[in-house]
């Protein structure tokens, strides 16, 4: 019998080859987008499931919150894990601290690695909190002493290359040119997804023969270092609320007199070891992966349920739609002796043939998919991922509800029909079934209209963001970084000088970060006006004597500093206004007290964004290099480019990593343009942008196709009618107005209803930019003719079709 129904099914579908195509189109789109995306959430969302007892291990970071708003640390005080010892809700605290080397040295072999990424200096608990294998060494007593280290699999590989697993152990490595280490463990690399992703594991001791000696001694209450890590494990039987209490009891202690005088608080918080991947306030350890954002996910999300949707939706539609033509097959099978649930199942059977070709055609496209968001997937993300057996349950779970959504309202009503009023052709559509098409044509048109105006409200704002002048030059401004392990400023200063000789390049200047940057240093600074203190943060920006000019910042009153080392500031008129200053030339000759030393204001210039647009312009001081006996804050070289052509930028650029490789033999030439980095500021926009387009392109062909669908068949109905007025002297354009009104009709309905719903989800979305543009009415107006004028395209292609037709032929059979 089984076998019978999907023969049937197979004679109906290609028997209705255009509908069935329709909806497989619509399926398989919907489909495709759900499997990329279940697999992006799938994911993501396993990063870190494999920890024994990983639901009791947590990270230990730092909330602060002032007057000016909250503040977010991953790190905390080095001073917290003595201070929570012996609190019976930890089974086990351990501190480790993110330090990377300069170098690492294999002397044995002559072997040299420079800055090696994922090194920490952990304590002996580390590896009682998270689950490693050790295949070489002894696990029972690690990283007890000093100068020791272990080594996952990978990086031993690296530093001892064709040695023996085993031979490694008792080997020497040597870091920074004088700490002496000896390798006493290697480990397997975690081999599920992690954003534990460190590499080796110096014992903790061996900071104190680092340049952090003196903080681990003191361990400053008031130093909170994002790379100083705490990770606890609590008991099972753990008081979350105690702990909290705990914590905020220790923090209330050891809060110093200037934060209760300027009502600062600070806040130990525990995060879930899930809660490291998605959680931007307090970031992952690499990086270069990029942070998973959930309200991303949940978009995407949305965007797949929505075409899945749609792809539903013209199944019901055309299937309920054509039910009257299946009318007398269904009599005669009533007639035979099949049940009604024989019949529902008959056409649930149908349905599933249709799901399973098109979840074929989607496991195809969801290859190519994977390449087109690859702004969106993870590089290690691939199609293997369907072979996991949750991602399969998951696969066939959806195909069984896609079926169920999309069939069993057509089959309920295809079973209902009246035996008897069905072989008398006393079968009339029901006014119902005539509304739901209705409703479910708008609703299909309604998720359309809302991308189309979305789509170009993303994109206005986005090129509102990318072409608004940010108060400084950008265009043609090339920042070259000084090497890491480099610490003085001579070279920097040799190189400045060597770039002079170059023809194409208009100015020069070192610094520390650009205008814009993703880089900041803030202090606070105080005024003293007429006995009121003025307290508040402050961004500092560092840059020699020709930073101002290079950038195009212009000065609204005083000027700029003397030199490079004199303790002069030149603020911002953010800062000129928050510290009560009237007019810029009131500020010039004043005083800020910075580190209890009296700064005098020898200039006002103008705002600038120093971020995104998503924030507002802080106040900010210009100053130079005035610790330049201990350090110095010149790490870049700014370079203003003539006006060359692209041509000649290779050129150029080439003949600067020249002469950077002469100052600088052996390291890397870094260098960032400006306006990529301004750029790189809305990454997230353009992504939301591209989604959008792919969407909107989808929901439009799914929406047209559907609605082709339901032309045809109303103009098949229709053809007789057609003829007759058509012989009665009604023109082409009478009879293509005819048909295509109530489908127009239905598309305007949609207009109205997406319009408000497009704007408030718009309106909510750009309340994250503090700069943004204004959502236009033309925008709501193109995108309504745009849906108007693609539904018109698509219903004049049938309809002018039926209209041209020979009424003599149409009209033959009577």
């Amino acid at each position: 019998m089984i076998k019978n129904y999907f023969k049937i099914a197979w004679r109906n579908i290609m028997k209705n080859k255009v509908f069935s195509l329709i909806n497989v189109i619509g399926l398989t789109i919907g489909l495709s987008a759900s499997f990329v995306i279940g697999l992006m959430i799938f994911y993501d969302a396993t990063f870190d499931n494999f920890h024994k007892d990983g639901d009791r291990i947590y990270r230990v970071v730092t909330d602060f919150k002032a007057p000016e708003g909250q503040f977010y640390n991953p790190g905390v005080t080095l001073a917290l894990k003595d201070a929570i010892k012996g609190n019976s809700n930890f089974e086990v605290i351990s501190e480790f601290y993110i330090e990377r080397p300069m170098k690492v040295e294999n002397r044995a072999n002559n072997l040299e690695f420079k800055l090696p990424k994922f090194a920490i200096f952990a304590d002996q608990d580390y590896f009682k909190i998270f689950d490693y294998t050790f295949i070489a060494g002894d696990h029972t007593n690690t990283l007890n002493n000093p100068n020791e280290v272990i080594l996952t699999k990978e990086r031993a590989e690296k530093y001892f290359p064709n040695t023996e697993i085993s031979d490694i152990i008792g080997k020497t490595l040597v870091y920074n040119d004088s700490i002496n280490t000896t390798v006493k463990g290697i480990v397997e690399n975690f081999e599920n997804r992690t954003d534990i992703v460190f590499q080796e594991f110096i014992s903790h001791p061996t900071l104190l023969q680092t340049r952090m000696r003196e903080n681990i001694i003191r361990k400053n209450w008031n130093n909170t270092n994002s790379s100083s890590q705490l990770f606890v494990k609590l008991t099972p039987n753990a008081d979350i609320a105690s702990i909290k209490e705990r914590f905020k009891s220790i923090a209330t202690e050891h809060a110093d007199e200037e934060d209760i005088k300027y009502n600062q608080e600070r806040i130990f918080q525990l995060q879930t070891l899930n809660d490291i991947h998605f959680n931007e306030n307090y970031g992952i350890y690499d990086w270069s992966s990029g942070q998973a954002s959930k309200s991303l996910l949940k978009n995407l999300a949305l965007v797949a349920l929505f075409l899945l949707l749609l792809g539903c939706i013209n199944f019901i539609n055309l299937n309920t739609a054509q039910a009257t033509q299946r009318a007398k097959e269904i009599g005669i099978r009533k007639t035979l002796g099949s049940s009604r649930k024989q019949l529902i199942s008959q056409f649930m059977g149908e349905t599933f043939l249709l799901v399973i070709i098109a979840a074929l055609l989607s496991l195809l496209l969801s290859r190519w998919l994977i390449n087109v968001f690859s702004d969106f997937v993870p590089k290690d993300l691939s199609f293997e991922l369907f072979k996991a057996p949750i991602v399969a349950m998951s696969v066939i779970v959806l195909l069984v509800i896609v079926t169920f959504l999309s069939g069993f309202y057509p089959a309920m009503v295809l079973s209902k029909f009246n035996t008897v009023s069905v072989l008398k052709n006393h079968l009339a559509v029901g006014e119902k079934k005539v509304k739901l098409r209705k409703f479910l044509t708008v609703f299909q048109f309604t998720i359309a209209q809302v991308f189309i105006i979305a789509t170009l409200l993303v994109g206005k704002q986005i090129n509102y963001l990318l072409s608004k002048d940010m108060g400084f030059k950008s265009d043609a401004v090339i920042s070259t970084f000084r090497p890491i392990g480099e610490s003085g400023l001579d070279k920097m200063e040799l190189f400045a000088e060597k770039l002079q000789s170059i023809p194409e390049i208009n100015k020069i200047s070192l610094g520390n970060y650009t205008p814009a940057s993703f880089s900041s240093n803030t202090t606070t600074m105080t005024r003293i006006d007429n006995g009121k203190e003025i307290y508040g943060d402050i961004q500092l920006l560092h840059g020699d004597t020709n930073y101002l000019e290079l950038f195009e910042i212009d000065l609204l009153a005083g000027r700029t500093r003397l030199n490079d080392t004199i303790k002069e500031l030149v603020i911002n008129d953010t800062a000129r206004k928050f510290y009560g200053f009237n007019t810029p030339e009131e500020a010039v000759g004043q005083t800020l007290t910075y580190e209890d030393e009296a700064l005098p204001i020898v200039g006002v210039m103008e705002d600038f964004h120093q971020r995104s647009l998503k924030t507002e312009i802080k106040p900010m001081s210009f100053l130079g290099d005035f610790y330049r006996g201990n350090w110095t804050y010149f790490s870049q070289a700014h370079i203003a480019l003539k006006n060359e052509s692209s041509d000649n930028l290779e050129n150029t650029i080439t003949k600067i990593e020249n002469e950077y490789k002469a100052i600088f033999p052996g390291e890397a030439f870094r260098m960032q343009f400006l306006d990529e980095t301004i750029e790189n500021f809305y990454k997230r926009e353009q992504k939301i942008s591209k989604l959008l387009n792919w969407a909107t392109g989808l929901s439009i062909l799914i929406s047209c196709l559907g609605l082709l669908g339901l032309v045809i068949y109303t103009t098949n109905r229709r053809v007789k009618e057609i003829g007759v007025r058509k012989v009665l002297g009604a023109s082409l354009f009478q009879i293509n107005t005819l048909l295509c009104k109530e489908f127009l009709i239905l598309v305007t309905i949609a207009f109205v209803v997406a319009s408000p719903l497009a704007w408030y989800g718009i309106h909510n979305w750009l309340q994250d930019f503090a700069y943004k543009t204004s959502i236009s009415f033309w925008v709501f107006l193109i995108s309504g003719l745009a849906m108007i004028i693609f539904a018109l395209l698509i219903i004049s292609a049938k309809t002018l079709q039926a209209a041209n037709a020979n009424p003599v032929n149409s009209l033959r059979s009577e």
